[in-house]
C-alpha cells in the first residue's frame, strides 16, 4: 500500500482512543496483548482508515465517519458482507476479521481486516515498467474484474446484495433525474445526455457482483509481481451488469491523461498496454461477449454518471459548500467529460442501435 501518514500513537489522529479496540481485538485473538497503534493511512477518503499494529501483527481498520449520514452513505457493512462471501472465490479480497457496530467502542460502526503489503498504482501509464510488465499488469487487472463477475452470487449468499435485473435502468434515470433536479447550467452534452439515455437502454439483462468503482488504484498488487493480492473500496458495491461495471473501468482508454486520471492519447503499443480492443476480447475469452453490441451506450452511460458527479461538486463549489479545495478545477472536467458520453452515444445511434 502507499506509504502511512506518521501520526501520534495514541490516538493516531482519529480522534478516538484505540484502548477499547485494543481490548476487544485481544480477546478476539487478533493481537498478542492489549496494546495498539493507529496511524492514518492515505486514501479512505469516504470511510476513514487506519493502519493498526501490535508489534509485528498488522491490520487495517476502517469506519464510518462519526455524526449524521444518509442511510445508504458509507456503506462499510456491505464492505465487510462482501469481501467475507468473495473470501474462498478466484477474487482476491483483503481477510476480513470482525465488524462491530457497538458505538461504545468507538463512536461509530467499524470493521478490521488484514493489512496488505503490496503496491497502489495510481499511475496507469505505468512509468518505470517495462512493456512486458505494463502488459502482465492490465492482463492481472482484466483476470480480476472477470473472476468477479463470475462470482455465482446466490451461492456466495449474496442473492440479497441488490436488486436483479434492471440496473442500468435504474441508474440511468437516478442519475439522470438528479441532473434535472440541480439544474445543469450551461452543459449541453450532459443535458443531451439526460434526454437520450433514459429512452436507449438496452433490452440486455445480465446480473453479477459489480465492484461499481473498479479501477488500477482500488487494487493491490504484490510488491514485486504482477498479481493483484487485494481489491479495495467495496463501498459501492452491488448486483448489476457486468458490462455497465466494465465500462466504467474502460473509461481511462478514452479520457486524456491530462484530463482524469486516463491513458487516452498516449502510444499504448509503445508502453506494452493493450488497446480497448484487445482488453475486450480478452475479457471476452472468460466471460462471453454477451450485450457487447451495446458497449457504447454502457460507455455513454459511464461517462453521463461522471460528468454528473463532477458537474455536482462544481456546483457545490460555486455556492461555497464544497469541502475539496480542487472543486472548483474538479467541476471543470463535467464538460469535457459529459461530450466524451455525448460523442458514444451518437456512435451507439448511428450504428442503429
Amino acid at each position: 500500500m502507499q506509504p502511512a501518514l506518521a501520526v501520534p500513537a495514541a490516538t493516531g489522529g482519529s480522534g478516538f482512543d484505540s484502548a477499547a479496540l485494543a481490548t476487544l481485538l485481544h480477546a478476539e485473538g487478533l493481537i498478542d496483548r492489549p496494546e495498539l497503534t493507529l496511524e492514518r493511512l492515505a486514501g479512505g477518503q469516504s470511510n476513514p482508515t487506519y493502519r493498526l499494529a501490535c508489534g509485528a501483527q498488522q491490520y487495517v481498520l476502517r469506519t464510518k465517519p462519526p455524526g449524521q449520514l444518509l442511510s445508504s452513505a458509507h456503506a462499510i457493512d456491505r464492505e465487510y458482507r462482501v469481501m467475507h462471501a468473495l473470501r474462498d472465490s478466484d477474487v482476491p479480497v483483503p481477510r476480513v476479521y470482525l465488524y462491530s457496530e457497538d458505538t461504545t467502542i468507538l463512536g461509530t460502526p467499524f470493521y478490521v481486516m488484514g493489512f496488505l503489503q503490496g503496491r497502489v498504482i495510481y499511475d496507469q501509464s505505468l512509468p518505470g515498467q517495462s512493456p512486458q510488465q505494463r502488459a502482465a499488469i492490465y492482463r492481472e487487472m482484466n483476470r480480476v474484474i472477470g473472476a468477479l463477475h463470475r462470482v455465482d452470487y446466490r451461492a456466495a449468499g449474496l442473492a440479497d446484495y441488490g436488486r436483479s435485473g434492471g440496473y442500468v435502468a435504474r441508474q440511468v434515470a437516478r442519475w439522470a433525474g438528479q441532473c434535472r433536479d440541480t439544474g445543469m447550467g450551461d452543459n449541453k452534452a450532459l443535458a443531451a445526455l439526460a434526454e437520450w439515455l433514459p429512452q436507449h437502454v438496452p433490452d440486455a439483462e445480465q446480473t453479477s457482483v459489480v465492484h461499481g468503482d473498479y479501477r488500477m488504484d482500488n487494487l493491490v498488487f504484490h510488491p514485486t509481481e504482477p498479481r493483484v493480492i487485494g481489491v479495495l473500496d467495496w463501498e459501492l458495491s452491488t448486483l448489476g451488469h457486468p458490462l455497465a461495471d466494465l465500462a466504467y473501468h474502460c473509461m481511462s482508454w478514452h479520457i486524456p491523461a491530462d484530463l482524469w486520471r486516463g491513458i487516452g492519447g498516449l502510444d499504448l503499443q509503445a508502453l506494452g498496454i493493450p488497446d480497448e480492443a484487445t482488453y475486450l476480447r480478452w475479457y471476452g475469452e472468460t466471460n462471453g461477449t454477451h450485450a457487447l453490441e451495446h458497449w457504447d451506450f454502457y460507455l455513454a452511460y459511464n461517462f453521463f454518471r461522471l460528468a454528473a458527479i463532477m458537474h455536482g461538486i462544481g456546483q457545490r463549489a460555486r455556492s461555497g459548500n464544497a469541502a475539496a479545495a480542487d472543486a472548483v478545477e474538479t467541476g471543470r472536467k463535467a464538460a469535457p467529460l459529459a461530450e466524451l458520453g455525448w460523442q458514444f452515444a451518437m456512435r451507439y445511434r448511428a450504428a442503429g442501435r
